[in-house]
């Protein structure tokens, strides 16, 4: 399988894993209690923030505070329903010191706090990956930039069958697909192709898949049966909104000009081809797939913030 596992990183010191066992273990300690009470207490003061005063905020700062918010109310959530898990805790301990004599009583209680230490073991394991430190971009979209290699039309190919890999894989995962620039080839394989892929935790699922991907096998436009090495490259960029990059007009050199290969009656009879050109960087992006200007355009622009 070209796609491989995520793969989490314990970096974080203000804990320490056991895993004698087969199901790993977390060491609570105070500090990372104090630690989480932290960042509830950061949440309670985001949800004040958020809900008065906003007409006096920029719209960047209220999409800071409000992705901050997005990402500490699960803490806030975990959080309190440890403290109603270990009051379960006590609840049982207490019916169990009172249980003297009653079996049936004894025997409730202690599955009771048997249950419920076994959900706090749980919750703190989740809390504790909470604590984590995470890329801001891994919940958002991902801009996916496929390109033939070294090998000619058989690198084409490649790149198209890792193209199709990626639509069937997130066709199985539910993410949205969209393509918004594919040069195709005569042999039916793609030069170059840019989508957006939109859906939850899209970007921390792709991300490892940039790099340079190899493929060796006999093509189909190989007549003697050698085996070929293609290669294709693969870029996946995070999503970035006009909040996230601000890109002025005036560094921004807009063409447009007839769209090129085969299209119907719309396609290449009008000027609806976009070229983006960013000056300070020297940056560029074309697009042509789509009969409106206006959406070329928008997606070029939407290229040009992830790069």
């Amino acid at each position: 399988s070209v796609l491989r596992a995520v793969r989490g990183t314990w970096g974080s010191t203000c804990f320490r894993v056991s895993s004698t066992q087969s199901t790993s273990s977390v060491k609570w300690t105070p500090g990372i209690d104090a630690r989480l009470r932290e960042l509830v207490s950061r949440h309670a003061i985001l949800l004040d923030q958020l809900g008065s005063g906003t007409q006096n905020r920029s719209a960047q700062e209220l999409a800071r505070l409000s992705k901050e918010e997005s990402r500490l109310r699960s803490v806030a959530e975990g959080v309190q329903e440890l403290d109603s898990l270990q009051g379960d805790v006590a609840a049982a301990e207490a019916l169990l010191a009172e249980s003297k004599g009653d079996a049936d009583a004894a025997d409730f209680a202690k599955a009771e706090r048997s249950a419920a230490q076994v959900a706090i073991d749980e919750l703190r394991r989740q809390l504790v990956r909470e604590l984590l430190p995470r890329d801001e971009a891994d919940e958002g979209n991902a801009v996916l930039e496929v390109r033939a290699g070294a090998g000619g039309d058989e690198a084409s190919l490649f790149a198209g069958d890792l193209l199709r890999l990626y639509i069937r894989f997130c066709e199985r995962k539910r993410f949205k697909f969209e393509e918004m620039s594919v040069s195709s080839t005569e042999v039916g394989g793609i030069r170059e192709a840019v989508a957006r892929v939109s859906g939850r935790g899209v970007f921390s699922i792709l991300k490892h898949e940039s790099g340079v991907h190899r493929v060796q096998r006999v093509p189909r436009t190989e007549t003697q049966g050698r085996v070929h090495t293609s290669t294709a490259s693969v870029a996946v960029l995070p999503e970035a909104s006009e909040v996230d990059v601000a890109i002025d007009d005036k560094d921004l050199r807009i063409d447009v000009y007839r769209s090129g290969g085969a299209g119907g009656q719309h396609v290449n009879t009008t000027d609806s081809a976009v070229r983006v050109t960013h000056l300070p960087t020297g940056l560029s992006v074309s697009i042509q797939d789509d009969r409106s200007q206006h959406k070329n355009k928008a997606k070029a622009l939407a290229v040009l913030r992830a790069r």
